[in-house]
């Protein structure tokens, strides 16, 4: 299995573009955030957060996101999202923080 990481980031952007447009990019992001680059995991929060790369605009998913990523250590996952949980219900943090659990304990299992 390849090991997706940081040192690929930067080489992957292009083939997200050359490979499909917007669900290539989308389905790249995820793939090296389940390989456990934070930068994917903040990119993917970017996305949902603004509603772009063809993403409908989900603050519930871009804050599970920007947690994860903020879990990785990402220097600017922690701000972004706390600016976007002032515009959400404290049952819509709740809901990210669901969902960023669960992503966990899926990929812990996948992992083995």
């Amino acid at each position: 299995m390849v090991q997706l990481g940081q040192e690929n980031f930067a080489n992957a952007k292009p083939i997200a573009s050359a490979k499909g447009g917007v669900a290539g990019y989308i389905d790249l992001h995820r793939a090296l955030a389940s390989a456990g680059d934070d930068q994917a995991l903040f990119e993917l929060g970017c996305a949902y957060s603004t509603g772009s790369h063809g993403v409908a605009c989900d603050l519930i998913e871009a804050h599970k996101w920007f947690n994860l990523a903020a879990s990785k250590g990402h220097e600017d996952a922690p701000h972004c999202r706390c600016e976007i949980a002032e515009e959400m219900t404290p049952r819509e943090i709740a809901e990210a923080q669901r969902r960023a659990r669960a992503w966990l304990l899926e990929r812990s299992a996948l992992n083995g």
